[in-house]
């Protein structure tokens, strides 16, 4: 071999070796890894740790359960009412009464110990008990409640107080996720689901088990998170641990579909709840009815949107506005009308006593009236619970027949409509049931008194109370008419 070949061999070997230390050099000052080293620090240092850790994390702390007493009547629908037809026959279930127990979910609003829930969880409540995910337990005062949102405000009080962050719901796109935490069957404090939100807007649902149960006023967004009961006024989260609904309703004939109330909803009540007092709505008097094709075409109406008025309502804003059955509403308070639930919402959502505008189809015809609107007249809407059905003197509540369940309804001949207000209430031992008048009656005449709306019946109690002597009521009982007496108490 050459000495050239031989020294540039050697200056070879020098290069390399000096590459290599060169190499473990800075390999070492670096602290450089395998691909399989640097995954398994990835995993265990958390760069793919759950974003929804930290929803948990924030929220879950000022998710409560709330756990209810309510008073009933052994002859309700309840699986205790036929113990007692199995163990005492001699006694008449509508004489005795049994304390159940039920619970479901809310959320911490603020420091003072505000809690948002849903109506139905708190509703006919003897006795309101909080209990916190760190096990602390608090009797709670309800505030106010509103059916026709199925909204509720309990209050505790209580030091360092978790809070949950209110977030936008109108910000909410299909296809964000959506994180539903609460306390479902009542045990499993403190669940967390997790889906999207599936739509929103959605309206004419039937909660409950006739059409006229659920709340009156739907604008719910609709989840494939797990909801389940239990979780009803459990919050709905967005992905940055913000409240943007309350959990209210499953579907429970298909899987994945859940429904909550849109938070911006409850921020625009949450005043009216925290005061005590009833909560009001615009109330225009009218029964609104879908428009679809043939509908329209009958009406004499060439495409365009709006609601059929089917029925109006005795005394209403619709009425004195001279709203009429058979009129299509196109524009309420210049806003297009598109469909009964979006219309429900806008006529809720405008203050009581504001004046508005109108735009009515009538023969062909368009024409615009002017609506002054009232407070809805809901008997069920209280600030406090009720510890009897009624305060009525009688011991009896009466309601409108627009305002009862088509299931009540449907008692009075066959469900045909007819003059009288219809009996929603009797209290246990009091002269009304004494007399035999029982819940679904339809009292049409007092003292000889024609009864056509809530008012007739009121004028009529005040006129009969001083009068010393029973008082003679006209019944509807399953489409046969028969007079009863009342004798007030003493």
């Amino acid at each position: 071999m050459s000495p050239n070949r031989i020294r540039n061999l050697a200056i070879g070997g020098l290069l390399l070796g000096g590459g290599i230390a060169v190499g473990l050099t800075l390999s070492s000052n670096l602290n450089l890894q395998s691909v399989s080293r640097a995954q398994e620090t990835s995993l265990r240092g958390g760069s793919l740790e759950s974003p929804f850790v930290g929803v948990a994390s924030k929220v879950q702390p000022a998710v409560v359960s709330v756990e209810v007493k309510r008073r009933v009547n052994t002859g309700e629908a309840t699986p205790y009412g036929d113990l007692f037809h199995r163990f005492f026959p001699e006694d008449s279930p509508r004489r005795r009464s049994i304390e159940l127990p039920s619970s479901g979910s809310g959320f911490i609003i603020d420091k003072e110990g505000h809690i948002l829930t849903n109506n139905h969880v708190v509703q006919g409540a003897n006795d309101i008990t909080i209990r916190l995910l760190d096990h602390r337990t608090f009797k709670a005062k309800l505030l106010g409640r509103d059916p026709f949102t199925d909204l509720a405000m309990v209050k505790i009080e209580g030091a360092n107080l978790p809070v949950a962050e209110l977030g936008n719901s109108d910000e909410m796109r299909v296809g964000d996720w959506a994180i539903a935490i609460g306390n479902p069957l009542g045990e499993l404090e403190g669940s967390l689901t997790v889906g999207v939100v599936s739509a929103k807007g959605r309206a004419g649902l039937v909660i409950g088990d006739s059409p006229n149960e659920g709340p009156g006023y739907q604008d719910f967004i609709q989840t494939d998170a797990a909801i389940n009961r239990g979780n009803s006024g459990g919050p709905l989260c967005n992905i940055k641990g913000q409240v943007i609904g309350i959990n209210t309703a499953i579907n429970p004939a298909g899987q994945g579909i859940g429904f909550a109330i849109p938070v911006n909803i409850a921020l625009k009540l949450r005043d009216q709840l925290a005061s005590g007092k009833p909560v009001t709505h615009g109330f225009l008097g009218v029964g609104p009815q879908e428009l679809d094709e043939t509908l329209a075409e009958g009406l004499g109406l060439k495409g365009g949107s709006g609601v059929v008025i089917s029925a109006v309502t005795e005394g209403s804003p619709a009425l004195k506005a001279g709203l009429e059955k058979g009129d299509v509403i196109t524009e309420f308070d210049r806003q297009k009308i598109t469909s009964v639930g979006q219309f429900r919402r806008i006529v809720a959502d405008t203050p009581v006593g504001h004046r508005v505008p109108v735009v009515v189809v009538r023969d062909g015809r368009q024409q615009e009236m002017q609506v002054t609107l009232a407070s809805r007249n809901d008997e069920e809407v209280k600030a406090a619970p009720e510890v009897s059905p009624s305060k009525d003197w009688l011991g009896l509540k009466v309601e409108g027949q627009q305002g009862v369940s088509r299931a009540l309804r449907g008692r009075v001949a066959g469900g045909e409509e007819q003059p009288g207000v219809m009996v929603t209430a009797v209290d246990d031992g009091s002269p009304a049931d004494q007399a035999g008048i029982q819940e679904g009656d339809l009292i049409q005449e007092v003292n000889g008194a024609a009864i056509l709306t809530t008012a007739d019946f009121s004028t009529a109690m005040k006129k009969a109370r001083g009068a010393g002597k029973p008082i003679v009521m006209l019944l509807n009982r399953q489409g046969a008419a028969q007079y009863i007496a009342v004798k007030p108490k003493q």
